[in-house]
């Protein structure tokens, strides 16, 4: 015959071990959730910050369009491809750089 407190301490050695075994998937749920919540939360702020944006930009487009101005950068080097070549170049000396 089986005392009751043998029944206890093997239900909670197996409990143990069961919760030892099953770790990596506890772990892995606890932070599969976290992370959804976390990007939903940065989708949100997002969507709001875009919102507001285009609200700003329509606003922007309006008094451009009542006034005629015109919003362009004043420097002729963001208007070209010079930007292009520029980030082409510097590529090119960080891949020589990292080689030596």
């Amino acid at each position: 015959m089986q005392t009751k407190s043998s029944n206890t301490s093997t239900n909670t050695i197996l409990v143990i071990i069961l919760l030892i075994v099953t770790f990596p998937i506890w772990i892995g749920i606890a932070g599969g959730i976290i992370g959804a919540v976390i990007g939903i939360f940065g989708a949100v702020i997002g969507a709001v910050f875009g919102i507001f944006g285009a609200m700003i930009g329509a606003i922007g487009g309006f008094i451009g369009w009542i006034f005629h101005w015109n919003f362009h950068t004043p420097f002729v080097f963001w208007n070209t491809g010079l930007l292009t070549i520029f980030a082409i170049a510097l590529l090119f000396i960080m891949l020589a750089k990292s080689r030596r």
